[in-house]
């Protein structure tokens, strides 16, 4: 009897002993658990943009470009961005040379500096409209292309030949360089050369001087035509809007490149890439007065030639 109640001690103290231990090691897992629950996740680290960026060329470009360049430094507070006007030629010439890292250009580099122009990347930022611009003392709002062309070659002298002001004509011209000058010349004079006038090398330039001017024309980016201190003509009937130019009914328009030397460096491909960005394509383009790549039912090639999409 006495043996009996020695092993059902014995029995009943070994019973305890194991539900102890499983009752310690379960105790043990759950605060090893709680431990690596309480572990924070690792994040990778993000480079931060530093350093600077020197962008020149077309003049009508700079408007749009300086502005995203102002956005963008917003965003990355050790980036300074330069933006420099001087022509599509000037900007093409000094990517090509390595003195920028960005060449803005109005025309394809083939038109401009052929021999060099496979060096270069194209991106194809936005699209610009251009028409004829006016002092709005002049009388008129339309103009036939065939007397636009007789206007800029000098044929056609005083305002009121096309049933203007009695003013004579003062024609204000882009230098040799533009690349608002060769699509002006190539798509509204058809390829005519104007005749001398005054000459300047930036759009702002031009735009003060034909507000100032009693007669005067030139001509401008769409951009340009933010307030009626100018006035922007029609040809033959059809106005220059968004609209027109991405139907291919205005025939005055032209792709913005932003040419880099080969690849871009890191900066110059952030800024590319944030010119590309919702941010600038579908709200900044528009309060500049540029049009989205993709909303054109039209493409040009570097030989001028048009077709539909």
């Amino acid at each position: 009897m006495k043996s009996l109640k020695k092993l059902s001690l014995l029995t009943l103290f070994a019973a305890l002993m194991v539900i102890m231990a499983a009752c310690g090691g379960s105790a043990s897992t759950d605060k090893k658990e709680e431990n690596t629950s309480k572990e924070k996740p690792k994040t990778e680290e993000v480079k931060e943009l530093s350093g600077s960026l020197v962008v020149s060329g077309s003049s009508a470009m700079q408007p749009l470009v300086a502005a995203a360049a102002e956005e963008f430094m917003a965003k990355n507070p050790k980036v300074d961005i330069q933006v420099n006007a001087g022509g599509s030629g000037t900007g093409l010439s000094q990517v090509s040379e390595g003195s920028v890292q960005i060449g803005n250009s109005d025309v394809f580099a083939e038109e401009k500096i052929p021999d060099k122009a496979s060096e270069l990347k194209d991106h194809k930022v936005a699209v610009v409209g251009m028409t004829a611009a006016v002092n709005p003392k002049v009388g008129i709002k339309d103009i036939k292309k065939d007397d636009l062309i007789k206007v800029f070659t000098g044929k056609i002298t005083n305002w009121k030949e096309l049933g203007g002001k009695d003013q004579k004509i003062v024609l204000v011209n882009r230098p040799d360089s533009s690349g608002t000058r060769a699509i002006f010349n190539k798509f509204a004079l058809d390829g005519a050369t104007p005749a001398e006038g005054v000459t300047e090398d930036s759009s702002n330039t031009v735009k003060k001087i034909i507000s100032e001017t009693d007669g005067a024309i030139g001509y401008l980016a769409f951009s340009y035509f933010t307030d009626d201190t100018v006035t922007p003509l029609a040809i033959d009937g059809v106005e220059a809007t968004a609209e027109n130019v991405q139907s291919g009914k205005f025939p005055v328009w032209a792709y913005q490149h932003s040419y880099t030397k080969g690849e871009p460096t890191e900066i110059a491909k952030a800024f590319l890439d944030y010119l590309m960005s919702d941010d600038v394509q579908t709200t900044l383009l528009k309060e500049q007065g540029y049009l989205p790549v993709t909303k054109m039912k039209v493409e040009r090639d570097a030989e001028g030639k048009q077709k539909n999409l």
